[in-house]
Formats: structure tokens, sequence, C-alpha cells
């Protein structure tokens, strides 16, 4: 009996998670309302708040299928040029992988960093590890571009790196008034990394 209760549970997690990801995609974090999600799952609101502890869980989980998908579109495009051995070049590959993602998946993409979380907060481990992942794609490019640089200030680049492109790229789909038009994002986010990268780190 305990069996069939957790499977129903567990069918039920899964069920709203995959409704929560088609709602975010469609609509971003403001189509996740509870009232809709029961509907659409076919079961009662308080039924939601069994199985996650508020809707901020459920987008976590949502958001945790976002950074593979991304995750996996940034590799692949590393994957899609064996041949290149240039790290800045990986990095420039990768960097543009990150605004297509964000352009295609503008809503999901979005809601990465709409979630109202901090690191103050009880932030679960496999959230935390999904991010560094992502981190750790642009950290290999870099230790082989700064062989010298101590693993602690790589992981200072990397973040300042990962925040700089992700300022870019918002900034450019944004449009505002600071930002490049959208057909030129791929232009200067080659410019900054070819020429910042390339250069020996000024202490």
């Amino acid at each position: 009996m305990v069996g069939k209760v957790q499977k129903k549970r567990e069918d039920l997690r899964r069920k709203l998670i995959d409704i929560g990801e088609q709602r975010i995609i469609s609509g971003g974090i403001e189509a996740i309302r509870a009232r809709d999600l029961a509907k659409d799952a076919g079961c009662a609101v308080g039924a939601i708040y069994n199985v996650f502890g508020d809707l901020n869980d459920l987008v976590m989980a949502v958001n945790g299928r976002t950074f593979k998908r991304l995750g996996t579109h940034v590799q692949e495009s590393v994957n899609a040029h064996p041949e290149a051995d240039d790290p800045v070049f990986t990095l420039i590959t990768m960097a543009h992988a990150y605004l297509d993602f964000a352009m295609t998946n503008t809503h999901a993409w979005r809601t990465l960093f709409d979630l109202e979380m901090s690191t103050d907060q009880d932030v679960p481990e496999w959230y935390l590890t999904e991010m560094e992942q992502l981190l750790t794609l642009i950290a290999k490019p870099l230790m082989r571009n700064f062989p010298d640089m101590s693993r602690e200030d790589i992981m200072l680049m990397t973040r300042g790196l990962f925040s700089s492109i992700h300022g870019i790229v918002l900034l450019g789909l944004e449009k505002r008034i600071s930002a490049v038009p959208t057909d030129q994002l791929e232009r200067m986010i080659s410019l900054i990394l070819s020429n910042l990268a390339s250069e020996s780190p000024i202490f």
C-alpha cells in the first residue's frame, strides 16, 4: 500500500514538472500558477503542495532540466568542432551557443535567473551541482589558456566571463538602450573574448 502511494506521488511530481516545463517554455515563470497547474494535471490544488513545498520548488525542478539542456547545447557546440584546439575559439563557440540557447529558449532561459533565490538560502545540492557543471565547461578552456593561473583565480575568471556574456545576452535580448542589435551580438561576444582571453592577465 505504501509503495502504491509513493508511486502515485512520484507520478504526480513528474507530471507536474512536465506541465510546469511546458508552461515555462511558452510563458515564463509568470505562467506557473497553482490553479492552472492543478487543472492541467487533473488534481486538487492541495495535491501540488503534497509533492512540492511551494511553487518555487517546482520551478527549481524545471530549471534543473533547463540547466541540463543548456549544458548539452553548449557541449554539443564544442563537439561540432573537434579539430579546433584553440581555447579562445572554444570559449567563443560556447558563448555563441549560450546566446543561441537564450534566443531559442528565451522563457526557460530567463526563468533560470528570474527565480528569487540566493546562496544564503537553503539551495538544494543538486541545483548547485547543475550550475557548477555549466561553469566547469567554461573553466576547462580557461585552464588551457592560462596554465599558470591558480584554480581559485580560474574559477573567479570563469564566473566573471559567464557574468559578462550573460549580461551582454540579457541586455541584447531585452533590447536595452545600452545593448547592440541582436544580429551583432555574436560579433560583440567574439570581439570581447578574442581580445580579453588572448591577453596575459594583469595582477
